[in-house]
């Protein structure tokens, strides 16, 4: 009945091209009109009740709600101005001198000033020129003048007294600088801006130093802020764009003009894929669907699946015209001809990415949603838009007595012998085909255990130089920003701990037992002991139940003699009777107790230790394995754990969860995909067997494809995981064409070989023009100097490309085995038109 409906539908399409072109324009404007309304917020975040089970998730909401916050954090924020100079020393007079005239700009910058706080500027240029004006208050002006009568010997002599006898001067270095080396490549002002403040003032106050720094870069000065990145980021989308696009369309039009070498058919294909694109985001628009920022993904997507529909609508309408046939007449058993397979490759296709809808993140749903809108807009508009302007197009021109009879891609003289081996292939040797397979695409998937798992890849901001060196706007215009955070990441601790990441470990259970802050304080010793910790000169790394009465104690002698006397071994850690020291503690500072050590119902529950961590969210997987590794000197088997739960952790475990449901929305997909093409199959061809074959090189693809990625070092991200899933709706496409126009021949009579032969050089021909333009424009991205793009480019290319060679190499021995040993047959199903449907 559906078959009998959709026949009908392409009957009145090749009969009234004109009448569809005016339907489907009225359409499209009403469809269009939405892309004003779409949403293109981020939609990076995920769900706020979506991991409330995760286990360190748990323990971090129990932090939040039993311990009480710090209040005492200083109402400033610092930013921090950089000075960079490789074949120098930033530490001469010339340098600390540019720093300070600076800094006197800064404070005469009204749009700065007005967020400063009172703390102002300091720098190490502030301390050597205090010393060299005799007086520790002296104003900026009188600083400069002060380093301006001191001779370039003598302000060497100063900054070493600086940095042998002020700690403080070595927050303004890298952290591994020498104290007694009075030279430097590198060191840092700190700009305090205040937070009391409006949010407003304060990013335009960031806006102008990162201006003000770029106009002295000449002298090394730079500043790595959110308006630092926000330039970095406008200039690589400009440069991907001005670099990718022009690559991608020059190789698909090549291509395209190659498989069908003709203009007219390149234009109205390409018209297709713009439709599909365009209706996709205006769906999005009326369906209040986010965009999103990363909604190049469907784009490229969608293309890819929009150029493959053209192929076969195009390639099949050329196989079917006679030499003396008209148009409509072969665009109509073409399209129906095709149709039905592309119905089914958007059903399965609709399958693998909605199934994303039970992903947490708002994302990938989006992203689910975005691609299938985009694959069934693209069937929509190749089954009505382009046969009625190819008819409408080609009438015109033959009535001018232009010829527009084409061969179809597949039945040239050099590509059909080619393609036809892969049926000698399956004549002579399909078991051995499908063992090599199998052992294949097994070893490509047992290397998963082995891919490398990442939250993201950071670029380096390097990039080739035979990129730089290309013509004309393909030359990519390296920008510094990524390069300069790098450096900064490598070099800078946090100035302070206040400015680092913190990262809290819950200790929950048995926490009076005497051994419990001994065990503590090892395992804090053991974080120390790998270098974790911020230990710039003035700060403090840790807070812990020991730290803290140690504070306390320090100004209250009667919790101080209380604390003396339950330490037996004079090492500063309590280790008798903890629950009296608990008790002093409360009662001589209740406020600072309270933020590390849980007290409840007159019960102490738990502790708490926050970790002030030179480290960032590049090394975030490294960091929680260590600080794991540390937690565990706290626990005491059952009776006491220890659990890291800070951001990075929380990250850890969430990113762990996502790509774990990816990975579980990938397998469920799998199993919809099979059993619907198994249904399918069994109402079009009479065998739900066949369509079981047809969905067993999708697993195959997926193998490929992460045996592909462990070859290249692409590592799991989420951003890889997420195109995993994706690949299942790329595998299917390709086996759906074979395997149904396989069916359709044998049910009209041809045997085995020569259905396989049909399939092969016919579809299979489309199929090959397809995977050259999409793979080739998707390994343009690869061109992209960035890390992640690159493994996106190379997972779409490698999807597409495997699942070409299995469609035409590994289905045909499939097909073979199946119909030698499964004791069925292809059978008609009730239709209207006696033509083989693809």
């Amino acid at each position: 009945m559906a078959r009998d409906r959709l026949t009908k539908a392409v009957d009145f399409v090749t009969g009234h091209p004109r009448i569809t072109i005016l339907v489907m324009v009225l359409l499209s404007a009403l469809v269009l009109a939405g892309i004003p309304q779409l949403d293109t917020e981020s939609q990076a975040s995920a769900d706020s009740d979506a991991f409330n089970d995760v286990e360190r998730v748990k323990k971090s909401q129990y932090i939040q709600k039993h311990f009480a916050q710090t209040t005492d954090r200083p109402n400033r924020t610092f930013e921090m101005v950089y000075v960079r100079d490789d074949d120098g020393n930033v530490l001469s007079k010339k340098s600390l001198l540019a720093g300070l005239r600076y800094q006197q700009a800064i404070h005469e910058n009204a749009t700065i000033s007005t967020a400063l706080h009172e703390d102002g500027v300091t720098g190490i240029a502030n301390l050597v020129a205090k010393r060299a004006a005799g007086n520790q208050s002296a104003s900026l002006d009188e600083q400069i003048r002060a380093l301006e009568n001191t001779s370039p010997a003598d302000v060497e002599r100063l900054v070493e007294q600086t940095l042998t006898n002020d700690r403080r001067a070595l927050r303004f270095l890298p952290a591994d600088h020498d104290p007694a080396d009075a030279t430097a490549t590198d060191r840092r002002m700190l700009v305090a801006l205040d937070t009391d403040v409006s949010n407003a003032t304060l990013d335009n106050a960031s806006a102008a130093l990162y201006k003000s720094a770029s106009e002295r870069s000449d002298s090394g000065f730079f500043v790595v802020n959110s308006h630092a990145w926000n330039t970095y980021s406008d200039h690589f989308f400009g440069q991907m764009i001005e670099l990718v696009v022009p690559a991608a369309l020059a190789f698909i039009l090549v291509v395209l003009g190659f498989a069908y070498r003709d203009l007219v058919d390149v234009v109205v294909g390409m018209v297709g894929v713009v439709l599909s694109v365009l209706w996709m985001f205006g769906l999005l628009g009326w369906l209040g669907v986010a965009a999103g920022t990363v909604s190049i993904v469907p784009v490229v997507l969608v293309s890819g699946l929009s150029i493959d529909f053209g192929f076969h609508v195009f390639n099949r309408y050329r196989e079917q015209r006679g030499d003396d046939e008209g148009i409509r007449a072969p665009m109509r058993r073409g399209v129906t001809l095709v149709a039905t397979a592309l119905v089914l490759v958007t059903v399965t296709a609709a399958i693998g990415f909605l199934a994303n809808l039970s992903n947490p993140l708002p994302l990938i749903r989006s992203l689910g949603v975005s691609i299938t809108l985009g694959v069934v807009s693209a069937l929509l508009i190749f089954i009505t838009v382009v046969p009625a302007l190819k008819i409408g197009i080609d009438g015109l021109l033959e009535r001018f007595g232009i010829d527009r009879g084409k061969a179809a891609l597949g039945d040239g003289r050099y590509l059909r012998p080619v393609l036809a081996r892969t049926v000698v292939l399956a004549r002579r040797g399909a078991p051995v085909v499908l063992v090599a397979a199998v052992l294949v695409g097994a070893a490509g998937g047992l290397a998963w255990m082995d891919l490398d798992e990442e939250r993201y890849q950071q670029s380096n901001g390097e990039v080739a130089e035979w990129k730089q060196q290309l013509p004309g706007p393909l030359g990519w215009d390296t920008h510094p920003v990524a390069s300069q955070s790098n450096h900064v990441e490598d070099v800078y601790q946090p100035a302070s701990a206040d400015d680092a990441f913190q990262e809290p470990i819950l200790i929950e259970g048995d926490v009076t037992s005497d051994d419990a802050l001994e065990d503590l304080q090892r395992g804090v010793d053991d974080v120390r002991q790998q270098d974790l910790l911020v230990d710039q000169a003035g700060t403090r790394a840790v807070r812990s139940p020991v730290t803290a009465m140690q504070a306390v104690a320090a100004q209250n002698q009667s919790f101080a003699a209380v604390l003396q006397r339950a330490d037996t071994d004079g090492n500063g850690v309590p280790d008798r009777n903890l629950e009296q020291v608990y008790d002093a503690f409360y009662a001589a500072n209740s406020d600072v107790a309270s933020r590390v050590v849980e007290r409840r119902d007159g019960e102490y529950k738990s502790l708490l230790v926050t970790l002030s961590l030179d480290a960032d969210y590049a090394n975030a997987e490294e960091v929680v394995a260590q600080l794991s590794d540390s937690a565990d000197v706290m626990e005491d088997g059952d009776e006491r754990t220890a659990t890291v739960a800070g951001s990075f952790a929380v990250n850890e475990a969430v990113l762990g969860e996502i790509v774990d449901g990816i990975l579980t929305t990938m397998a469920l997909a799998l199993v919809a995909i099979v059993l619907t093409l198994a249904v399918v199959f069994k109402y079009i061809h009479g065998s739900a067997t066949l369509g079981l074959v047809v969905s067993i090189p999708i697993a195959l693809v997926l193998g490929l494809v992460i045996g592909g990625m462990y070859v290249l070092s692409i590592p799991l991200t989420l951003l890889t995981a997420l195109l995993m899933s994706l690949v299942i709706g790329l595998g299917v496409d390709y086996n759906i064409h074979v395997g149904d126009r396989y069916a359709d021949e044998r049910r009209n009579g041809a045997s085995t070989f020569e259905a396989l032969d049909a399939a092969v050089t016919g579809t299979g021909g489309a199929l090959l023009g397809s995977t050259l333009t999409s793979a080739g424009a998707f390994a343009t991205i690869m061109l992209v100097p960035h890390p992640q793009l690159q493994s996106f480019g190379a997972i779409v290319v490698i999807a597409m490309t495997t699942a070409f060679v299995v469609s035409i190499l590994v289905l045909p021995s499939l097909l073979v085995l199946w119909d030698r040993y499964v004791p069925a047959t292809v059978t008609a199903a009730p239709t209207t038109s006696d033509a083989p449907q693809d």
